[in-house]
C-alpha cells in the first residue's frame, strides 16, 4: 500500500475511534432503551461515513494550515515589535472567526425567533434578522476584546487566575441585573464561540506568541485565550440585553 494511502487509513481509523462512543451511545438508547430500530438506517450509515471522512479532513486541515499560519503570524508580528499591529491582529482574528462561526449563527437565529415569540422584538423577518445580527456582532466584538486582553496577559505576564476570577465576578453581578430573557442566551454564547473555526486559530496565536516572547513558557502562558473567549461573551451579551431593553 502506498505511504499516503497508509497514512490516510491510519487517520480514518483514529477518527473512527473518536467517533465510536457517540455512535454506540445513540445505538444503545435507540435499540435497548427505546427498543426501536434505527430509522432510515441506510441514510444514517451514509451520514456517519461523511462525518468520518469530514472529521479526518478537518483535523488534517488544522494541522497543515490553520495551526501553522496562526503561529507564523504571531511570530512575525511579535518580531516586528509593533504592539498596535499585534493587538489589531488579535482583535480582528477574534472578531472575524467568531462572526463566521456557524454555531453562533444558528444560536443567534434561534434566539431571535424566541425573542420574537416572547414579544422582545417585533415578529417580522426584518426585526428578527436585525436582532440576530446585533447579537452576533456583540459576541464577535467580545471575542475580539478577549483576545486583546489575552495577548496583553501574555506580553505582561499577568496571572490568568486573577483575570478569570474577576471576570466571573462581573458575570455573576450582571446576572442579577440583566433581563431574565437574555441570561441564558448570554451563557450559551460563551460556549458557541469556542467551536470549529475559532479554537484552532486562537490556540495557535497564544502558543506562537508565547514561543517568541522572551521569558514566556508556551505551556504556562500560551494557553488561556479560549477561556477569555468563553468568558467575555457572557458579559457583553448581558450588557447588550440591558441596552436593548432600555432602548425598547
Amino acid at each position: 500500500m502506498p505511504e499516503p494511502l497508509r497514512r490516510f487509513s491510519r487517520l480514518i481509523l483514529d477518527s473512527a475511534r473518536d467517533l465510536a462512543p457517540i455512535v454506540l451511545v445513540v445505538a444503545f438508547f435507540q435499540i435497548v432503551v427505546l427498543q426501536q430500530p434505527l430509522p432510515n438506517l441506510e441514510r444514517v450509515a451514509i451520514g456517519v461515513v461523511f462525518v468520518l471522512v469530514g472529521l479526518t479532513l478537518f483535523i488534517q486541515g488544522l494541522e497543515l494550515g490553520l495551526f501553522p499560519i496562526g503561529e507564523t503570524m504571531a511570530h512575525e508580528l511579535a518580531r516586528k515589535g509593533s504592539l498596535f499591529w499585534l493587538l489589531a491582529f488579535a482583535f480582528f482574528l477574534g472578531f472575524g472567526t467568531t462572526a463566521a462561526e456557524p454555531a453562533l449563527t444558528a444560536v443567534a437565529a434561534e434566539a431571535a425567533r424566541i425573542a420574537a415569540d416572547g414579544g422582545v422584538v417585533a415578529d417580522t423577518e426584518e426585526a428578527r434578522a436585525a436582532y440576530a445580527l446585533a447579537l452576533r456582532m456583540t459576541v464577535a466584538l467580545s471575542v475580539g476584546a478577549a483576545l486583546v486582553l489575552g495577548v496583553m496577559r501574555i506580553l505582561k505576564g499577568w496571572p490568568i487566575h486573577y483575570l478569570i476570577m474577576s471576570g466571573y465576578v462581573i458575570v455573576v453581578t450582571l446576572t442579577l441585573f440583566a433581563p431574565k430573557n437574555i441570561v441564558g442566551i448570554a451563557y450559551d454564547s460563551g460556549g458557541v464561540t469556542t467551536s470549529t473555526i475559532t479554537v484552532p486559530l486562537v490556540t495557535a496565536l497564544g502558543v506562537g506568541l508565547a514561543n517568541v516572547i522572551k521569558g514566556r513558557n508556551p505551556m504556562l502562558d500560551g494557553f488561556g485565550l479560549i477561556a477569555f473567549a468563553s468568558l467575555t461573551p457572557m458579559i457583553f451579551v448581558m450588557i447588550f440585553g440591558m441596552a436593548w431593553a432600555a432602548a425598547s
